[in-house]
Formats: structure tokens, sequence, C-alpha cells
């Protein structure tokens, strides 16, 4: 990792009236970098191995198709495309009626404040790990599709947890370079996913299991570890993390308190209890233009994330000059490898110039172009140069777009609110990204890659409306027109600076 930024102070995005002096004015800054440096080192690693585990117990199906789990279950391609839909069903089977249903149950990121982080992710990712290990023992559709919806349940809460979870240790100005470290482990996923399910399948036929079965329940198996692991790893918040020292802790908590509107941050950052739980606070994030374009682009982009991630090696393998499946698997990797480069590379960029949605104006076009070509040229080889351009594009866009809600959210309630909405939207994506390429189109695949090519297209014009609506948002404020809310603590503040 680049250590500059660690002597570099960014601005804050948000410039209270009083500013507390959050370092000793004769260290230099060594104190806020020693903070960042024990977070970084602590937090992101532990957070990076529990979203690579998520990543591949969601697509390694991906790499058991190709393997044999169709012929081997009997179902047929419609058949194992449902039974990927249903997993981002349930997204919207566990949030949405949560929503709805006033006191039935509270959504899982305002679940975490209750239950805590330390408990609440370790057990998310236990649990799905336990599930990812049953999948591999089922023996038909039916428990293939129920699986699948159960692990859908069990794993969905963690990224908007995740998210939530950075915002409580770093400033506004910070997330988006860690939630782009932790995210290059979903490109990770697919580049080590496919060098782990060569691996694991080589272990089958055994046990009267075949490969594939063992690529599932492996997985699975160190999934738990790694949550198991995770709870010992992860403190609840910055005055329970045991590896800051006294003057440490003080000036993490200063740092935060001064990226905050009012005089504080909110009580959840804190680790207090005083914020109340108000349901006109789910109701602003519900009804916040920001959330719906945000997590309309989101939707569309991930629809092509999830796709890519599901038939990468199908792709790959019914271009012709890879030599069987499991050269398939191993040719799947370096896409991934590229993609993960690009996507610190803007996460950092997006932190150091404080910008979300402009950088994604310039990322999307990237994946747009190689949805562009592969979908109308026959060459195998200049068609897989073209799944760098759409892995490139689409994974490093995502940092600044799961950081953008949040950043432009104040209050504890608000932003569990929409991060939580805008994950629930976004991953409805993957019931296009399920059917998206059936047998029939191979090996030429495209209506697919049209599909992907024009949702792309429609996240592009909904990221820029957008950031017009923030700018606009800023230049209401400069104008006088949010006054009333002036000391209000929240992000109607005249203070708070919404992040194009």
């Amino acid at each position: 990792m680049d250590t500059k930024m660690y002597t570099e102070k960014a601005e804050n995005v948000y410039v209270p009236e009083e500013e507390n002096n959050v370092e000793n004015p004769g260290d230099g800054g060594a104190l806020t970098r020693s903070v960042l440096l024990k977070l970084d080192t602590r937090l992101l690693p532990v957070l990076a191995l529990l979203f690579l585990c998520s990543f591949l117990d969601r697509t390694n199906v991906g790499n058991a198709k190709i393997l044999g789990m169709e012929a081997d279950l009997e179902i047929t391609d419609k058949q194992y495309s449902i039974g990927l839909a249903v997993f981002y069903a349930s997204y919207i089977v566990r949030e949405v009626p949560l929503f709805l249903l006033s006191g039935f149950e509270l959504p899982s990121n305002l679940i975490i404040k209750k239950v805590s982080p330390k408990i609440w992710l370790p057990a998310l990712t236990f649990v799905w790990g336990v599930v990812t290990m049953c999948l591999g023992f089922v023996q038909g559709f039916g428990s293939f599709v129920a699986v699948r919806l159960i692990l859908g349940m069990c794993e969905g809460g963690l990224l908007p947890g995740m998210v939530l979870y950075l915002s409580t240790f770093y400033k506004r100005s910070e997330l988006a370079l860690r939630i782009g470290l932790f995210y290059t482990a979903a490109s990770l996923s697919g580049a080590f996913g496919g060098l782990l399910a060569r691996g694991l399948s080589a272990i089958g036929p055994r046990g009267g299991l075949e490969g594939w079965r063992w690529i599932l329940i492996i997985e699975g198996l160190l999934t738990v570890a790694c949550g198991t692991l995770s709870y010992f790893l992860l403190p609840n918040n910055v005055e329970s993390a045991k590896f800051l020292s006294t003057a440490q802790k003080d000036c993490a908590r200063q740092r935060l308190n001064s990226d905050a509107p009012g005089n504080s941050r909110d009580s959840f950052l804190n680790g207090n209890p005083e914020e109340s739980f108000q349901w006109s606070e789910v109701r602003r994030g519900v009804f916040n233009i920001q959330v719906w374009l945000s997590a309309s682009a989101y939707f569309s982009i991930l629809a092509g994330l999830y796709s890519f991630g599901l038939f990468l090696p199908t792709i790959i393998n019914a271009l012709g000059f890879v030599d069987g499946p499991d050269a398939a698997q191993l040719w799947s990797v370096i896409p991934y490898a590229v993609a993960c480069i690009f996507t610190v590379i803007t996460a950092y960029a997006s932190d150091r110039y404080k910008l979300r949605g402009v950088l994604m104006l310039f990322c999307l076009p990237v994946s747009i172009v190689g949805y562009a070509v592969i979908a109308n040229v026959s060459n195998a080889k200049v068609k897989y140069g073209m799944t760098f351009l759409m892995a490139t594009g689409m994974y490093s866009a995502v940092p600044c777009v799961l950081v953008w809600n949040s950043n432009n959210s104040a209050g504890h309630y608000k932003r569990a609110t929409t991060s939580a909405l805008q994950l629930a939207i976004a991953n409805s994506g993957g019931f296009v990204a399920t059917f998206a390429y059936p047998k029939t189109q191979s090996p030429q695949f495209h209506k697919g890659h049209t599909t992907m090519l024009g949702l792309l297209v429609a996240a592009w014009f909904l990221v820029l409306l957008n950031v017009l609506h923030c700018w606009k948002i800023n230049r209401d404020k400069d104008n006088g027109k949010y006054d009333e809310f002036r000391g209000c603590g929240d992000d109607r503040d005249p203070n708070f600076r919404m992040v194009l």
C-alpha cells in the first residue's frame, strides 16, 4: 500500500463552524498517521477476507457449472438460472418488507446497532459458510433453489454492514479508498476462485462426491473459519479498539467529530446509545432522490458484475481457443487481476480529489467500449481482450458508488437506511445477470453482451443526473435555501457539502 496517503492530510469534506483540534500542533500529523495506519492494517485485511469469502460463495456455482453440476443434478440451463435468480430475490425478501412493516423487524443495517458489528458481521459470515457447504450436497433442482435462497438471505447484509461499519472509523473523505481496498477482494475472488476451483475439482470424484461438490464444501468450510476468526479481530468501535492507545482513541474520536455536522459525530460512531430510532429518519432515507439515482445506476453495474462473475468461465470456454474447462478456469484469472489494480487506483483518486460520481463518468465508458466490441466481433482473442475492459470499468466504479450515499447522509438511521436500500435495489440486478447468458447464445452471446451494454449506458446517465442533483443542492445551500436547517446536525445543514 502506498504510504504516501498517511503523510497527506486530506481536507474535510464538511467543515463545521468550530472544528476541534484533532492533533497536537507539535507532532506534525504523526498521531493521525499512526491512527490511520493501525486502522488500515487491523480492519481492512479482515473485511477484505470476509468480502472475498462472500464473492467466492456467491459465484462458485459458475465454476461448478462448467465442471458438470448441471448434468449431475439433472437440471436444465433455465433451471440453473432460476437457482441463481432466487439468490438475489432473497435480498428483497429480507430487506424491503422490513422497511414497510413498521415495528416488525429492523433491516440488517439497523439491526447492526442493536447487536453490534463484532457479533453481526462474523455471525453472518459463519452462517452463510455453513449454507455454502450444504450447497455441495444438493441432489436436484428443488434443493438447489432452496439452498441458494437461504444463502442470499444470510449473505446479503454483509456489504451494507461493512460500509456502515467503516464509516464509524474513517472520515467521509477517506472512505472510498478504504472501501476500494477491501472491494478489490471482489475482483481477487474471481482470480483466486478460478485457481482454487481448478485445484479443488481435482479432489473428486472421491468419497462418493464429484469434483464440483468439493469446490462448494471446502470453500464453505473456509468461510466458516474466516467468520470465526473475524469475531476475535474486529472491534465494535473506536472506544473498544484495543490496538489503539488512549491518545490514538482521542485523536480518532475528534477526527470523526470534526467531520460531522454539529459539534459531534452521531451517537452510533461514538458507541453511545443517545440517538433513538425514528421512522422519520427512515422515511427521509427512503424518499431521498440521491438513493434512487445511485441505486438504479448500481443495479445496472451489478447486473454486469454478477453476470461477469457467473459466466466468465463459460464465455471463455465457448471462445474455443482454450483447451477445455480446466484451462478456462485459469484464463479467467487474468482479467480480475488487472481490474484489481485499477480499482485501487480509482479509489485512491476518489478520496484524493473527493469525487465519486464524476470519476464513475470516466470509469463506466471503459466497460461500455468492452461490451460494445465483444458483442460485435468474432475474433476469439479480441473478445478475450475485451473482458479486461469489461472488468476494469465496472469494478473501478463500485467503490465510488458504494461510498457515495454514505458520504451524503448524516445521522445513523438515515445512513443505515440509504445504505441498505441501495444494496437491496442494486442486488436485484442479479435477476438480469442470471438469465443473460443462456447456452443457446453460445459462442457469440450477442444478446447478453448487448443487454449489459444498454444497462451500463443507462448507469452513466443516472450517475450524471445524480452529480447534477448534488451540485444543485450545494448551490442552493450557498444561496441560503437551507438556512432553516442550520445546526440541525444532519445532512440538511448548510455547512454539510454534498460530495459530487
